[in-house]
């Protein structure tokens, strides 16, 4: 998918810019200590990543917690996202093939 960004430049004046960006999607489950499930990990994923997440199956209680799904944005950023999810102490797996039947 291409996603246009349009920046304007205010020195010059009403003037854009438009730059085409690759997006990259990957499929992922997290798995969630109890310690951390009540925290806001998929929100923080998106807005200090600024990448797209689309939730495909979860399952929350009081003692477990796990989400499967896409997260969509350029690779560098999908990249430090989970390396971020990781050292929250969030289990972070791959998941192949589509997950809702």
């Amino acid at each position: 998918m291409l996603l246009a960004h349009r920046l304007k430049i205010a020195s010059l004046g009403i003037m854009f810019f438009e730059r085409r960006v690759c997006m990259a999607r990957t499929r992922i489950k997290f798995t969630y200590p109890t310690s951390k499930i009540q925290e806001p990990i998929i929100y923080r994923v998106s807005r200090d990543f600024e990448l797209i997440s689309n939730i495909r199956r979860a399952e929350v209680t009081e003692k477990v917690g796990w989400v499967v799904l896409e997260l969509e944005g350029e690779q560098n950023d999908i990249d430090a996202a989970l390396a971020w999810v990781r050292d929250q102490g969030v289990r972070v797996d791959p998941v192949e093939g589509d997950v809702v039947h």
